[in-house]
């Protein structure tokens, strides 16, 4: 789950360790499901999926514990992707390697001719210095930004890759039943790639991963904060675009005691923080869709005394509808240059990485919502509120209809990317496990009947 960092220089280190204060995800509302009843009737591969799930289910908290012991930051996931790989290849599926980095693609033709279905998983950890106290707590460091920086598991990347190879192992074992192919995803660099490299999910697309075969469809799931084995989920736009911003500001340096004597780029960002908070508030019509547009980081100046000639303003526009989007960004563009010209300075912003919103296929969700209920036994939720992070799990929703939705792993003292997020109840991966491999095959089989 992306939640951009805009980070550098001597404050990195110290602010890895406070990314979110002990106790934060209690603060918000609790998730709350009503387990649906009576159940959908049992699928015709249920038995031997929840069969499955439960033979494996031990491997695939040894696999998790062993990922989270040992993170990978973006484009370094050179250890996970070597396990997925070496795991595949011994289940017998066609392997591809170095996939947008370090990425892992593995193709299991069933026994049978059909369709082709993709399930994916991201790998990346977080410059995070964990402090959950988890007997399998990370050590590791790395490199980030040129600095030696703790390596944590911070948003269940690890539960996400040992779901897929305890999905991919028990699809292995029911090979000869499979109406068609299903094609596993082991993707790197889901929080964004190094500064200055590329990669992640629009990488992965470019470089095939959603061709030959090419997927009918693809699902993927990602472990949060809720009640222990639900999946929620919602049609249509789930979680938001994410639009990163910079704003370079130019004025004129003067004393601070006399700011008459110069163009004040402070007040001039001060005056921009409020436009862009008006902007979201007040000139968008804030009940079609959500839509938060936040200045995050600014930098500029050395002393208290001085009024600097330049300054930087970072940021992200969240948004999920493209309209909404289009209008934000003109706006947007247009405090920035009206309030510079009106202080005789100088601003343009110019708009980053983008990650399209994360739209669930609504045809396709409504016919996997009875899947998802049998996984999870009932504990589902298909009506959640808009999920403001950002997800490019929506690269691959351009490519084929998609569904991603959410496992619920009880209530960690700290959100995702707190160091103190983890899997409170390991038992829910065994329903990720269910989930992901009957998504798979009741897909495959819905194809095969059409025809």
């Amino acid at each position: 789950m992306r939640k951009r960092l805009w980070l550098g220089g001597a404050t990195l280190a110290a602010m890895l360790t406070a990314l979110a204060p002990a106790g934060a995800a209690a603060q918000a509302p609790a998730l709350q499901i009503t387990p649906l009843k009576p159940l959908p009737p049992a699928g015709r591969f249920d038995a031997a999926v929840f069969a499955g799930a439960a033979r494996v289910q031990p491997k695939v908290v040894a696999w998790r514990r062993d990922i989270h012991q040992h993170p990978e930051l973006g484009n370094r996931e050179f250890r996970t992707a070597d396990l997925a790989a070496a795991h595949l290849r011994k289940l017998g599926f066609e392997v591809r390697t170095g996939v947008a980095k370090t990425g892992v693609v593995g193709v299991l033709k069933g026994g049978r001719p059909g369709g082709v279905v993709a399930l994916r998983a991201d790998m990346d950890a977080l410059p995070v210095a964990e402090q959950t106290g988890a007997p399998y707590a990370s050590k590791a460091t790395a490199e980030y930004n040129g600095q030696t920086v703790p390596v944590m598991h911070a948003c269940g990347h690890d539960a996400h890759v040992a779901i897929l190879m305890g999905a991919a192992e028990v699809l292995a074992g029911m090979r000869d039943q499979i109406p068609g192919t299903v094609v596993v995803m082991f993707q790197p660099a889901e929080e964004g790639p190094p500064p200055g490299e590329d990669g992640g999910a629009s990488l992965m697309v470019r470089e095939g991963a959603m061709q030959n075969p090419k997927p009918g469809a693809v699902f993927g799931l990602h472990v949060a904060p809720g009640p222990a084995g639900a999946l929620f989920w919602r049609p249509g736009p789930m979680m938001a675009a994410d639009d990163a911003f910079e704003i370079k500001l130019q004025g004129r340096q003067t004393h601070g005691a006399n700011p008459w004597s110069g163009i004040d780029i402070v007040s001039m960002a001060a005056e921009i923080v409020q436009a862009f908070n008006q902007i979201a508030a007040r000139q968008l019509k804030v009940t079609r869709s959500p839509t938060i547009l936040t200045v995050a980081s600014i930098h500029g100046g050395l002393r208290y005394n001085i009024i600097p000639e330049d300054l930087t303003m970072v940021g992200t526009l969240r948004s999920f509808d493209p309209e909404v989007r289009k209008e934000a960004i003109a706006k947007a563009e247009k405090a920035v240059a009206g309030i510079a010209e009106r202080y005789g300075g100088g601003g343009k912003i110019v708009w980053g990485p983008a990650t399209p919103v994360t739209l669930n296929d609504p045809d396709l969700t409504a016919r996997m919502k009875p899947t998802l209920v049998r996984a999870a036994r009932g504990l589902v939720k298909d009506d959640i509120d808009f999920i403001t992070g950002a997800e490019d799990f929506s690269f691959y929703q351009q490519q084929a209809p998609g569904l991603f939705y959410d496992l619920g792993i009880g209530n960690p003292p700290g959100p995702n990317h707190s160091p103190m997020f983890n899997v409170m109840d390991e038992s829910v991966l065994e329903v990720g496990v269910r989930a992901q491999a009957l998504t798979a095959l009741d897909y495959l089989y819905s194809v095969a009947v059409a025809r």
